[in-house]
């Protein structure tokens, strides 16, 4: 008798525990904030930066080329539409640019930087908060 009351006993414990890790997951998931993102260009020319802390964007240009960089940042929107919400860029004086703009979770945002000198444009995953 005592086996199996300690057999039911061990049988609902279990059963409750993994309920409470299932159903507590999700919850957990949705405090999740996005961390600090940057994006670089090749051979040292300059960088992107996602501030999470307080959603500011920094562009900096890092080599005295003549040539500056810009960054902007796109958003696409739960219907599926994307559409640049504001470019910015850096060179020529000293000191990163710094562009504010508050990431929400209603889409998902990227970052896109180019030098302006040519070449690729380097892009950043999608993210929101």
């Amino acid at each position: 008798m005592a086996r199996s009351t300690f057999t039911r006993i061990a049988v609902v414990g279990a059963a409750a525990a993994t309920l409470f890790a299932v159903s507590s997951g999700p919850a957990l998931a949705a405090g999740v904030r996005v961390s600090d993102k940057t994006i670089t260009l090749p051979n040292g020319r300059g960088y992107m930066k996602f501030h999470d802390d307080g959603d500011v964007f920094e562009i900096c240009d890092t080599k005295a080329d003549g040539n500056g960089v810009t960054g902007s940042l796109k958003k696409q929107y739960v219907a599926g539409n994307i559409s640049t919400l504001w470019t910015d860029g850096d060179g020529g004086d000293s000191g990163c640019d710094k562009h504010p703009y508050n990431v929400g979770n209603d889409g998902w945002y990227q970052m896109t930087l180019k030098w302006n000198g040519g070449g690729a444009t380097v892009t950043s995953e999608w993210f929101n908060e």
